[in-house]
C-alpha cells in the first residue's frame, strides 16, 4: 500500500519508518530543506518517561496567573486577541484537577514506558548515531522541603513501574561529579536510571537516511496546502510541488495539524506552546555535564551532545509567533552556568525557539479521521522525543488493521 506521510520531524520519520517495516511504499512531505529542522531540532534530547508528568496539574493555573507580573516562571502566558488561545487556554484549564492531572500523566508515562522500547528496537536495528548517554538522567531538588514533594510526587510514576531512586547531596556529586561546585545549593535528587539522551535531530536524520535506502521517497521543500476529496475519501494532497496521490494519508505536522484539518471541517485541540533553548559549545572546558538533569526549581533542563550542552526552559503560551531575543535566554544562561561554571563556552550559544504541539491533556492525538484512508499522529506536545517511536508503531499497527500493543484511552481522535 501507498502511504503519504505529512510532516518529517521526528514524529513523520518514525512513523515512516514503522510503516517501511511494514512493506508499505512510503512518502514523506515536507515543508524545510531537510528532516527534523524544526520542533524536532533544538529539544532538550530527553527520553524521559521518568518526567511524563501531565503540565495541566493543579498548580498550573496560578503559575500561568504568576507569569503576567512576575518574569522566569515555568509556564507563562502571553494574552492576545487569538480566540483560539482563549479556547484551548479553558480546555486546558478544565485538566488541571487533581483527578484529571493523575489519569492524564499515566497515560503519557504508559506511552513513553512503550515509545522507548521501541526506541530500542529501532536503534538495535540500525546503526544510528545520535549522540547517546543512557546513563539515566537526574531530576535535582534545591531545598529539603522541594526535594520531599518531588518524591511524593514521583511516586505515581514508581507505582506504575518507574525505576526511581531519591540521592542525597553527596550521592547527586557522586553521580554527577561536573555539579560539585554547586554542591551546596543542591539538596538531592531524583535519578531515573532507565530515562536517556540523545540528539533529536541526528537521530531523525539517520533514520530518515535508513528509510531512503530502503525505498522511502523524500519530497523536502514541499509545504502541505490542502486536500482533494472524493466523496469520504482524501483522493490526493495538494501541495507546493503539485499534487500528490496515495492510498492512505497520515498527518504529522505538529502545530500546523489543526490549521489543516481545519479545512476538512476536523476540530483537532492543539496549540502551540513554545519553548526556548541555547547549544553551547564545550571548548576545552574541563567540568560539562556527563548526564541529564533537570533543575527542578527553575524548570532549566540541560543535556550533553558530544562536544555540544543543550540548555532547555520555558512553556510559553504565545501562539504561533517563534521570535525572540537575547533577553529571553538571560534566565536559562544563568541557571547553567552556576551549576556548570566550566562546563561550556557560554558566550558562543546558539539561540532557537520552536513550537511544541500540545493538547489539553499532554496525550497526543492518534487515529483514523472521520475519512477512512486519512490518520493522525500529531499533538506530542513537549515530548515528541520520548512519545514518537511508540505513536509510530501505534499508526502503524491501525493503519494495518492489528490491535496495538497498549491501551489507547486518552490518545484517539477526540
Amino acid at each position: 500500500m501507498r502511504v503519504l506521510v505529512m510532516g518529517g520531524g521526528i514524529v513523520g520519520v518514525t512513523t515512516a519508518y514503522q510503516l517501511v517495516q511494514d512493506g508499505h511504499e512510503v512518502v514523506v512531505v515536507e515543508r524545510r530543506e531537510g528532516a527534523a529542522l524544526e520542533t524536532s531540532w533544538g529539544n532538550a534530547g530527553m527520553i524521559a518517561p521518568g518526567h511524563s508528568f501531565a503540565w495541566s496539574s493543579p498548580q498550573a493555573p496560578m503559575i500561568l496567573l504568576k507569569s503576567l507580573f512576575a518574569k522566569n516562571q515555568a509556564l507563562r502566558f502571553r494574552p492576545s486577541a487569538d480566540r483560539r488561545l482563549w479556547a484551548w487556554s479553558l480546555l486546558f484549564l478544565r485538566q488541571c484537577t487533581e483527578e484529571r492531572a493523575r489519569i492524564n500523566t499515566l497515560r503519557k508515562h504508559r506511552l513513553c514506558m512503550y515509545s522507548q522500547k521501541i526506541l530500542h528496537e529501532t536503534v538495535a536495528s540500525n546503526a544510528l548515531q545520535y549522540d547517546r548517554i543512557s546513563r539515566g538522567i537526574l531530576y535535582f531538588h534545591r531545598t529539603q522541603e522541594s526535594l520531599e514533594r518531588g518524591v511524593e510526587h514521583m511516586q505515581i510514576l514508581a507505582d506504575d513501574g518507574q525505576d526511581i531512586r531519591v540521592l542525597d547531596r553527596d550521592q547527586v556529586v557522586e553521580l554527577e561529579p561536573s555539579l560539585a561546585s554547586a554542591k551546596e545549593k543542591i539538596a538531592g535528587g531524583i535519578y531515573c536510571p532507565t530515562d536517556e539522551t540523545g540528539d533529536c535531530h541526528k537521530f531523525t536524520s539517520a533514520l530518515a537516511a535508513v528509510c531512503e535506502r530502503r525505498g522511502t521517497e523524500f519530497r523536502y521543500n514541499t509545504a502541505v496546502l490542502g486536500f482533494d476529496l472524493d466523496g469520504d475519501r482524501v483522493a490526493a494532497l495538494r501541495t507546493s510541488q503539485g499534487g500528490v496521490q496515495a492510498d492512505v494519508y497520515v498527518m504529522c505536522l505538529g502545530s500546523e495539524s489543526p490549521i489543516l484539518a481545519r479545512e476538512l471541517g476536523v476540530k483537532l485541540p492543539i496549540y502551540p506552546i513554545k519553548g526556548y533553548s541555547l547549544t553551547v559549545p564545550i571548548g576545552n572546558h574541563r567540568h560539562p555535564p556527563t548526564i541529564g538533569s533537570v533543575d527542578e526549581n527553575n524548570l532549566v533542563a540541560i543535556s550533553r551532545f558530544g562536544g555540544r550542552m543543550r540548555i532547555t526552559a520555558t512553556a510559553e503560551f504565545a501562539g504561533y509567533d517563534m521570535r525572540h531575543t537575547a533577553r529571553d535566554f538571560d534566565f536559562m544562561s544563568s541557571v547553567a552556568n552556576e551549576l556548570y561554571p566550566d562546563g561550556a563556552d557560554y558566550d558562543r550559544a546558539q539561540r532557537w525557539a520552536g513550537l511544541r504541539p500540545m493538547t489539553p491533556e499532554g496525550t497526543p492525538i492518534i487515529g483514523r479521521s472521520r475519512y477512512p484512508n486519512l490518520y493522525f499522529n500529531t499533538g506530542q506536545g513537549h515530548m515528541g522525543w520520548t512519545m514518537a517511536h511508540g505513536s509510530a508503531r501505534i499508526t502503524a499497527d491501525l493503519i494495518a488493521g492489528k490491535m496495538p500493543a497498549i491501551p489507547l484511552d486518552g490518545i484517539t481522535v477526540r
